[in-house]
């Protein structure tokens, strides 16, 4: 973890040394506070559509099985996370959950206390939500005769899924999970309201100490650069994937 810390710090020094001169100083000033809430935006982002692109899937899968408890489990997974805002599930976990106290919570209670877990916990699993609908109409939108040929050919259902079925709902549904990434960005600015010192936790900070509106204005600078990275991405993927 101390190699990965000092990656970070490296990194922070040497683009806030490149930007010295080309950028305002109002920003020079506080540039490596930018980066360091930057990078931590991008670890959230990274690990929370990665685990949530893991469950959601799980959950999709459940919403077309033939067992009504799992159907009726997924089903329920996926309207209680979508309907409830993302700040009110942050803050019911982070405050609500979190001020049971280590007496209460036991071995959860580091989970518990860090505002990073809490957030990326939160994050992944209210991205899964979104992406098991996304998922579950990718689904739906195949012909019902693709998994009966499979199984007449000899295929589980399950081996019917993982190889026919679920790549070709991905790549169906590949334009909309883009922009559920996108929106899973811009959502991640919610967790500077529990402690993290993301981009827009830094940002607050940052403005506390002049009141500045320049502040915001670097911040949203950085959302869009990372929009743009995210954009270019997932259209590399979706011209490999064919997707019209």
């Amino acid at each position: 973890m101390s190699a990965y810390q000092d990656l970070k710090y490296a990194l922070s020094d040497g683009v806030c040394y490149a930007a010295q001169g080309v950028t305002p100083e109002s920003f020079a000033t506080y540039c490596s506070r930018y980066v360091d809430g930057f990078l931590v935006t991008i670890e959230l982002l990274a690990l929370s559509s990665i685990l949530g692109l893991c469950i959601g899937t799980l959950v999709a899968v459940a919403r077309v099985s033939t067992r009504p408890v799992l159907r009726r489990g997924a089903w329920a997974w996926s309207y209680i996370f979508r309907g409830t805002p993302l700040l009110v599930q942050l803050w019911i976990v982070y405050y609500g959950l979190g001020s049971l106290g280590p007496e209460r919570l036991g071995i959860l209670w580091p989970l518990f206390k860090s505002g990073w877990a809490v957030g990326l916990v939160v994050l992944t699993i209210n991205t899964s939500a979104y992406i098991a609908e996304i998922l579950r109409g990718g689904l739906s939108s195949l012909p019902v005769g693709q998994l009966e040929a499979a199984l007449s050919a000899g295929m589980s259902r399950a081996m019917a899924m993982r190889r026919i079925l679920l790549p070709q709902a991905f790549r169906v549904a590949w334009p909309a999970y883009g922009n559920e990434l996108i929106l899973l960005m811009k959502g991640s600015a919610l967790v500077s309201t529990i402690t993290v010192m993301d981009l827009m936790g830094q940002t607050r900070s940052v403005f506390a100490r002049g009141y500045s509106l320049e502040t915001y204005l670097y911040s949203a600078v950085l959302y869009s650069l990372l929009a743009i990275i995210l954009t270019l991405g997932l259209k590399a993927v979706e011209r490999r994937l064919n997707v019209g």
